[in-house]
């Protein structure tokens, strides 16, 4: 472990912006030191349209103009290179049109970069826009590209980014081992309050990979851990097709384990992805008091009534509530999943387990992104959401003791 930790490099830059004046990529860290650690390189870039600085220059633009930088390839994630690829659908590698460069897909046929991919590469460089949330892929993608660095003898290097849900909430349960998968890879709980670069320290340092990587993270200036993502003052370009705000990694963590059962609106296909909870035949107002009766802080349920255009209950007129984030920094996020589907089998008689079985959906994919089947049979029994939330403490408690030797700020 100590070898290990000693191989980890993370790069701290003397800057001459004050920490408190503004947050600074590490996309921007790294131009301002001239582009010091790639220098003489052949580099991958692992991006999408999310990796871009403060004014909107994409890292691919940037690394091509970068003196004594070739940048030789490009890497995918889900969605894809330009993000222009529906949740879930595999991704062909191709060339890519506007640059000449081999595009190489890490959600498809491999997940993982192969050695002929890597193949004459000198490091591979990660810059993407992450939620998180332990079951967005992208974390995944970040981890497995590095333990295929560790075993090609290839650098890795993280520039680092903000957490949009701040570097304090953890949030939700830890993952079982059966459940391990592309929505669930780290030992990390369903809200880990990380950024991708403390994240990876982890990953390597932990051992959660076979063959630990040269690891280098280009640190943020001037970003603190109690800021969501509207605290930054950064643009924000949508990570994914439905995450298209800056608050939207807030709601995505709201609502998307319950959407995971496919029996109520979470406002995709509407205007308002992930901030809704609605389905046909509710009551707005009464869920709207049931859910508000439950006295959340930050958090006020409002009635709503929407035609969503397509996805779930495409084209049909359907009521429930909109979340709204009176207090982001205090609203308790993962627990709203389960206090929604709890209120939704009191107030309205709507049983979403029950309607999974009905419609042969199974609960493959919820207890995936979840970690564990625990959550669900424990709903499915009748235990309150209060206590489901409440037994998530020691292992979130654990989580944050072991993740502080990782912390960069």
């Amino acid at each position: 472990m100590k070898t290990i930790l000693a191989g980890l490099i993370t790069l701290g830059v003397a800057c001459s912006w004050s920490a408190s004046a503004e947050v600074r990529l590490g996309n921007e860290v790294l131009a301002a030191a001239h582009f010091k650690v790639l220098q003489g390189k052949r580099v991958g870039l692992i991006t999408n349209p999310s990796g871009v600085n403060r004014h909107l220059d994409s890292t691919i633009e940037v690394l091509r103009a970068a003196p004594g930088v070739k940048l030789a390839a490009l890497f995918g994630p889900e969605h894809g290179i330009y993000g222009d690829v529906p949740a879930g659908d595999k991704v062909d590698n191709s060339v890519d049109a506007r640059t000449g460069l081999p595009a190489y897909s890490l959600y498809g046929k491999t997940q993982k970069p192969t050695p002929e991919m890597l193949r004459g590469l000198d490091a591979l460089v990660y810059d993407l826009q992450a939620t998180g949330c332990r079951s967005y892929t992208f974390i995944s993608t970040m981890g497995v590209a590095m333990e295929a660095c560790g075993e090609a003898g290839i650098e890795f290097i993280v520039l680092d980014r903000p957490n949009p849900l701040g570097g304090d909430r953890i949030e939700g349960p830890m993952l079982e081992e059966k459940f391990r998968s592309g929505v669930s890879r780290w030992n990390v709980p369903y809200v880990y309050g990380l950024t991708c670069g403390e994240l990876a320290r982890m990953i390597n340092g932990e051992g959660w990979i076979k063959h630990p990587c040269r690891l280098t993270v280009v640190p943020m200036k001037g970003w603190r851990r109690s800021m969501v993502w509207e605290d930054t003052g950064l643009p924000w370009v949508p990570s994914s097709p439905h995450v298209p705000h800056g608050k939207s990694p807030l709601y995505l963590v709201a609502t998307g384990i319950l959407g995971e059962l496919m029996s109520v609106s979470t406002g995709i296909g509407y205007t308002l992805p992930f901030e809704c909870v609605a389905a046909p035949g509710l009551d707005p107002h009464k869920l709207a008091a049931a859910l508000n009766g439950y006295r959340l802080p930050g958090l006020k349920f409002q009635p709503i009534t929407y035609k969503p255009y397509y996805f779930t209950f495409s084209n049909q007129v359907i009521g429930g509530v909109q979340i709204f984030l009176t207090d982001p920094t205090r609203a308790p996020l993962t627990p709203i999943n389960f206090y929604a589907l709890e209120t939704l089998k009191a107030v309205a008689g709507l049983d979403l387990f029950d309607e999974a079985v009905k419609l042969k959906r199974g609960f493959g994919m919820f207890d995936k992104v979840n970690g564990t089947d625990a959550t669900r049979k424990a709903l499915q029994a009748g235990t309150p959401a209060a206590e489901i939330v409440a037994a998530w403490k020691p292992g979130e408690a654990a989580f944050r003791k072991a993740r502080r030797k990782y912390l960069l700020y």
